[in-house]
């Protein structure tokens, strides 16, 4: 029998991926169909009701007909793409969360939506310890210093130099495949971890008043959600020691961007570190832009050669059990 597939790929899990890992683990027949999405040369954002994807409806709704299966990272599964895709059974999102499908409509629609957890995992842990050293150490603004030919003898001064991980506390705040892997990261760097994360049951658990306070280096690493929102707010920097680094290489809406750059430039704050923000890209003029000590990457953190191969055969062994008629091992639908 032949399984009629749309895979939806773009300039990272690039189609050739996607198709290699179908080849390698879908049994029988694969009729493949292809399209291209633009992300990341154009950015992804809100498509109809959904969020982080590429605006590409119309040209889905042409490229899903007949399509029993599609694969893909950016691609918006809105109400409007479920209904005119009649054939539509199985709709894969190679990303650690389907947030670019609408579930509800999917469920209501027959449509089994699967998605890739822990395919950045190792990449976003790694970018969140450079991130960490990098605030620190004050690599970004020594650097451009160079690169300018002006040789700063004052960041050696005292005052102007951080502290080390060695001996240091770190507060990670979430504790999942990444955090646990930040964790690791740091023990062997010396350092003390606590961990504030309501799910799970750890050495080293704390609640957040007692992390904060005690921690020269704050990590996010929660999920987007109602009750994380907004969750480090001004008390809650302020309740950091004076002096601390704080890094987010999870999601934008945990924090309070504006209140980041109210401790920065007062000093509270000896650094910051972003790889996500509340407005992406950021926009002109915005705050994030000239406020010292603020090191920045464009959502990139979770960004490596193994992470869109992961992502592809994760996906792929999700379609290979559905063609098997076993149950799927990622789905986001009951």
């Amino acid at each position: 029998m032949t399984t009629r597939v749309l895979v939806a790929g773009d300039h990272f899990v690039q189609n050739r991926l996607l198709i290699d890992a179908l080849r390698r683990e879908v049994p029988g027949e694969v009729d493949i169909r292809e399209l291209t999405l633009p992300w990341p040369v154009e950015p992804f954002g809100r498509v109809g009701e959904v969020d982080e994807a590429s605006d590409v409806e119309d040209e889905l709704i042409e490229a899903l007909r007949g399509i029993e299966v599609c694969v893909t990272q950016m691609a918006p599964l809105t109400k409007r793409v479920l209904d005119a895709s009649p054939d539509l059974r199985l709709f894969c999102v190679s990303r650690g969360g389907p947030v670019n499908a609408n579930l509800e409509a999917a469920e209501q629609a027959g449509v089994a939506v699967t998605y890739a957890p822990g395919r950045n995992a190792v990449a976003t842990a790694e970018h969140t310890l450079a991130m960490l050293l990098a605030a620190t150490r004050r690599i970004p603004q020594t650097h451009a210093d160079l690169a300018g030919g002006v040789w700063r003898g004052d960041y050696y001064m005292y005052d102007n130099v951080g502290p080390e991980l060695d001996g240091s506390t770190v507060g990670l705040v979430g504790y999942g495949a990444i955090g646990r892997r930040v964790a690791r990261m740091l023990e062997g760097f010396g350092a003390t971890v606590l961990v504030h994360d309501p799910y799970v049951d750890v050495h080293g658990k704390v609640d957040l008043d007692e992390l904060l306070g005690r921690s020269r280096f704050v990590s996010l690493h929660a999920r987007a959600t109602p009750e994380t929102a907004g969750m480090i707010g001004a008390a809650e920097l302020a309740a950091m020691p004076r002096g601390s680094v704080v890094v987010n290489c999870a999601r934008g809406a945990l924090l309070d961007y504006d209140a980041l750059c109210d401790a920065l430039d007062s000093g509270h704050l000896f650094g910051a570190a972003m790889d996500v923000f509340p407005e992406e890209p950021i926009p002109p003029g915005s705050r994030l832009l000239t406020t010292p000590n603020l090191i920045m990457t464009p959502h990139l953190a979770g960004a490596s050669k193994e992470t869109a191969v992961k992502a592809a055969a994760i996906v792929a062994a999700d379609v290979a059990r559905y063609v098997r008629g076993e149950p799927l091992a990622h789905v986001a639908t009951p």
